[in-house]
């Protein structure tokens, strides 16, 4: 059974890493017009918030090696992909990104790192940054329908 799971794990990781090179093409056009046109960061700088925390999830439960591995992978992506942002952006979204970046992936990711590592022990602290961590892929994987229903009632309107 533990083969299968791993096997599993292993097949997930290649889909993860997939879904980490999806916005190739757009960074791909970005690097190619050396403009960010109309392309947000937020995707950018909450995936490496998520990514950033399930490394570190993955780096405290044992037995988690493929989680830290594919996420540790995908964090360094979504480095790559905010420092292409940042080079072709224009002044105002440079420091709108910059501030995000400070904001949720330092500041954020420190505080929820410092917290539980701080005041929380064993089992304690895996289940609460998992916590984290889960609360986050619902909010980065659902806001974009938040996004597409108010895009909706804007054009009903019309």
């Amino acid at each position: 059974m533990e083969g299968l799971s791993f096997f599993v794990g292993v097949i997930g990781n290649i889909i993860s890493v997939l879904m980490f090179l999806a916005p190739v093409p757009t960074f791909w056009r970005i690097v190619k017009h050396r403009s960010t046109e109309d392309f947000e960061s937020l995707p950018y700088v909450c995936t490496l918030l998520n990514s950033s925390l399930w490394t570190y999830y993955g780096i405290i439960k044992s037995g988690e090696l493929l989680v830290a591995t594919v996420n540790g992978f995908g964090a360094t992506v979504e480095i790559i992909y905010l420092c292409l942002f940042l080079i072709y952006a224009p002044a105002k979204m440079r420091v709108k990104t910059a501030i995000l970046i400070g904001t949720l992936d330092v500041g954020f990711l420190a505080a929820a790192i410092l917290a539980t590592w701080l005041a929380l022990l064993g089992d304690t602290r895996i289940d609460a940054i998992g916590f984290i961590c889960a609360g986050l892929n619902i909010i980065m994987y659902g806001s974009p329908l938040v996004a597409m229903a108010f895009t909706s009632e804007g054009n009903r309107s019309q």
